[in-house]
């Protein structure tokens, strides 16, 4: 790839350590990043504090982006130049006015029955146990690729996995016993061993996942499918959410897709004749 025009390189690295010494995720850091190594190319041999909002407005405007996409490079965008404001590297931040994306709720897409079963049924055992705590345990994708053996362990009820989820929070999801042997057959140390940190990338695991499912079908699909089938259970939007580790039900609510059925027969039973 080709290198970055100067002093892009120095400047994205800078704001990255400042990234890392607020605490931020290593995998937000890396997205951040990226994002403005992208921009960084796109505009060719001008420096970062030379930009003006139209030459942002123009990269944004530009790029054909799904609206988390968009808003996610957006972010990034104003992080930057409100880090640059902040440490005197520019007197204004050309990014301080750029066009609102507005949120569009996303539709819950979970992978049916015949993608994951087929999934389960074509992996090799390293993949298996990937889409297992996709599909059983409700794991991101950066959640399955650093699970550690010792994350696993028993308790009165049985047994648990310790996740580390998205902004260094950690939290405690239930596995069967089959779920829980197929981790233990993995041995000691990280579950999927690999370049990043000593596991698998984030991005590498939902790149093999990929490949076993069908077209369009993602590894988050899993995690979807995870939520669905958890809250028909007995409808209890509170454990899924803390199953799942989202900080709001708002969230939570955008991966259950209500069964077509259960609506109807809502409707059906609310309109019945008074006996």
């Amino acid at each position: 790839m080709n290198a970055l025009p100067s002093p892009w390189d120095s400047e994205i690295s800078a704001w990255c350590r400042e990234l890392r010494a607020a605490g931020r995720p290593a995998t937000t850091i890396r997205l951040r990043g990226a994002h403005l190594r992208t921009l960084a190319r796109a505009v060719g041999p001008r420096r970062p504090w030379d930009l003006e909002r139209g030459d942002l407005v123009d990269y944004l405007g530009s790029r054909d982006w799904k609206i988390e996409t968009r808003r996610s490079v957006r972010a990034s965008i104003r992080g930057f130049y409100d880090w640059g404001v902040a440490t005197g590297r520019v007197e204004a931040s050309p990014a301080l006015s750029l066009p609102t994306v507005p949120r569009r709720p996303p539709a819950p897409h979970p992978a049916d029955d015949d993608a994951t079963f087929d999934a389960l049924e074509h992996a090799p055992a390293r993949e298996h146990l990937m889409v297992r705590l996709a599909a059983e345990a409700g794991l991101r994708r950066g959640e399955v690729a650093a699970a550690h053996s010792s994350d696993l362990f028993r308790d009165l009820l049985g047994w648990s996995l310790v996740v580390h989820g998205k902004g260094n929070r950690e939290r405690v999801v239930p596995v069967t016993e089959g779920l829980a042997a197929e981790i233990r057959g993995r041995g000691d140390g990280f579950l999927f061993p690999g370049a990043d940190h000593g596991h698998l990338s984030a991005m590498w695991v939902g790149k093999i996942i990929g490949r076993l499912l069908p077209p369009g079908v993602t590894m988050h699909a899993l995690r979807h499918r995870f939520a669905t089938r958890a809250f028909a259970v007995n409808n209890n939007l509170a454990a899924v959410q803390d199953l799942l580790g989202h900080s709001s039900p708002k969230t939570t609510r955008y991966y259950v897709r209500v069964d077509d059925a259960a609506a109807r027969a809502i409707v059906e039973a609310m309109n019945r004749p008074a006996a």
